[in-house]
């Protein structure tokens, strides 16, 4: 069934509204971030080391820290759109797919969870190098898009637990048209890495491992940004 968009945010934004954190609380928390948390240099093998022990690390020791000023204008922008706004997903796909390049910023926290892996389509790596090359909006494209999206409500389909998108900007906006939507696959895993150096590719799907599904769907529940870029 097909639901029409501007229908789909309002309905969002109501069904969130109470978990969402005041306007004026969002100013104070990025007013703080420039000379707190957000910034500062730790050395890189510091920070991966946290990440492989699977602990969430500050996001000033995190590889995204370039990143979050992106974000925060994305949901600065969008604020309409998004209702809730303790935590937002980064995905960089300016990384090759064998890398851990999902990332989930816990904005009240000041902290990253460890990355996880995540594919991208077939059609922006059409010679299965993985490396995301092309990005598109257009239905049949298989395509990754970037851009913010806002997620959306969890539905079961042909890859079990999922949950929906809605696009956000011109260039993905069609995202809920396409059938964008996050959703575990057997392809994505560290042995799929292990065995060819990249894994699967989807349709355009933010695909994850089966095993780290329920914490994105439970961390990135609706009404928050997930902000890809490259």
């Amino acid at each position: 069934m097909t639901m029409n968009r501007r229908h789909f945010l309002g309905a969002l934004a109501v069904s969130a509204a109470s978990l969402a954190l005041p306007r004026d609380g969002l100013q104070a928390q990025e007013a703080e971030l420039p000379g707190g948390t957000f910034w500062g240099t730790v050395p890189v093998a510091e920070a991966d080391a946290a990440s492989v022990q699977g602990a969430p690390i500050t996001i000033a020791r995190s590889g995204i820290l370039p990143l979050i000023p992106r974000a925060l204008a994305a949901l600065d922008q969008h604020g309409m759109a998004i209702a809730v706004r303790d935590r937002i997903g980064i995905v960089d796909f300016s990384q090759p797919s064998r890398e851990a390049r999902f990332h989930i910023v816990d904005l009240v926290g000041g902290t990253v969870s460890a990355p996880l892996l995540v594919a991208h389509g077939r059609g922006s790596d059409p010679a299965n190098r993985g490396i995301a090359e092309h990005f598109s909006n257009q239905v049949g494209s298989d395509a990754s898009s970037r851009g913010s999206f806002v997620t959306g409500e969890v539905y079961y389909g042909k890859h079990g637990r999922s949950r929906r998108l809605v696009g956000l900007d011109p260039e993905n906006d069609r995202a809920m048209e396409r059938g964008i939507v996050i959703h575990a696959a057997s392809y994505v895993s560290p042995a799929v890495v292990a065995m060819q150096g990249r894994v699967g590719r989807s349709q355009g799907c933010f695909a994850v491992n089966p095993r780290e599904i329920t914490q994105v769907l439970e961390q990135l529940g609706p009404g928050r940004l997930l902000f890809a870029t490259s």
